[in-house]
């Protein structure tokens, strides 16, 4: 299972977003605190809480370039106290 932290800030960004999870055979869970949605429901996103940082988790058997690409472009800066 890999994990990562994005941040959508958009409608446009929900769409690409979704775009890119559609074509991945695998699932893909995209959480906030504990509430947990399907990565592939536009309607879903849409429920979340854009101001806050959202965790992707996915089971990838092998390597999606083209939704890796798009977890890049939306990473989140996290700070993390020391």
């Amino acid at each position: 299972m890999q994990e990562k932290r994005i941040k959508l800030n958009s409608v446009a960004d929900i769409k690409m977003f979704v775009r890119a999870a559609e074509n991945c055979p695998f699932e893909i869970d995209v959480c906030y605190n504990h509430v947990c949605v399907d990565g592939k429901s536009f309607l879903g996103l849409m429920g979340m809480d854009l101001n806050q940082i959202l965790r992707v988790q996915y089971d990838s058997e092998g390597e999606n370039t083209e939704f890796e690409k798009v977890l890049a472009k939306f990473a989140a800066q996290t700070h993390d106290a020391a």
